[in-house]
């Protein structure tokens, strides 16, 4: 894809980026697909998974109670628990506000341990990583934001989110839905949103302008982006996700560029899909 070649221009010592259709073909793909990278906060994308992977199995239920009084697995999920960023002090009552919080994922984490008799990190690797071939990522620390991966390891990922194998489709339905409609909150390095839609792990667009991902983007679009300047968006409208990873940290180089990505990667498959 032509669209992609832009990242070969970015302000970064190395990138890798790549667009998945739903089907899971590559459309095209830049950089070494076999470089690790931090993923920050994308994290949370495999994290979610396989916590997904727990509930499916019956081990965890989403309505179960978990972290402070009143929130529940559900919770904790969609940052809709009033578990603080970085720390377990509770800021809101649960299902009250969209608190962006790392450390209600470790919350989830020791969660789905407790119930399995599992260390974390061994049952995502198991129930996630190893089924899909992901032989490179490991989640080596916070389930908020440790993992490291590559861009192919990443292309298997963002194949089945868009055509889960691992959890059923209603499961996945569920994930990439908004909870907790009408939330506000901080989503992180763009300010305030009224609302800040989420869903059980990833960010759901929906209106938020300016936005991480493109404004050709559909509202459905789902996923996340990490600090260590990282990024996996899925459009289900478009029928395709998008990864980029980066070893520079976000901040104001990465927000015109990966709009302008992602812009170029749907016109680009629009003008493919009409020439057909």
């Amino acid at each position: 894809m032509h669209s992609l070649l832009q990242v070969q221009h970015w302000p970064v010592p190395a990138a890798a980026a790549a667009v998945v259709h739903s089907d899971g073909r590559v459309a095209g793909s830049v950089g070494d697909p076999n470089r690790v990278f931090e993923l920050a906060s994308v994290t949370k994308l495999l994290v979610s998974h396989g916590v997904l992977v727990a509930v499916e199995e019956g081990a965890i239920e989403l309505d179960q109670p978990a972290g402070p009084a009143g929130a529940t697995v559900r919770h904790l999920l969609s940052h809709a628990s009033g578990v603080g960023f970085d720390d377990r002090e509770v800021h809101a009552s649960p299902g009250t506000r969209r608190i962006y919080s790392s450390a209600g994922y470790e919350i989830l984490a020791e969660t789905v341990t407790a119930a399995t008799g599992i260390p974390f990190p061994d049952y995502l690797a198991e129930a996630v990583f190893e089924p899909l071939g992901m032989r490179a990522t490991v989640l080596a620390g916070s389930a908020g934001y440790a993992a490291r991966s590559t861009m192919a390891d990443l292309i298997a990922f963002a194949a089945e989110l868009q055509a889960p194998r691992l959890i059923a489709p209603q499961t996945s339905a569920a994930a990439h839905a908004v909870q907790f409609p009408g939330l506000v909150g901080l989503l992180p390095g763009y300010g305030i949103r009224r609302p800040n839609d989420w869903g059980l792990g990833p960010e759901i667009r929906g209106d938020k302008q300016p936005h991480w991902t493109g404004t050709r983007n559909s509202p459905a679009t789902f996923g996340h982006f990490g600090q260590s300047g990282t990024l996996l968006w899925a459009d289900p409208r478009a029928g395709v996700a998008c990864v980029g990873l980066t070893d520079r940290p976000f901040g104001d180089w990465a927000k015109p560029r990966w709009t302008a990505l992602a812009d170029a990667v749907l016109a680009e498959l629009a003008g493919d899909s009409a020439g057909r």
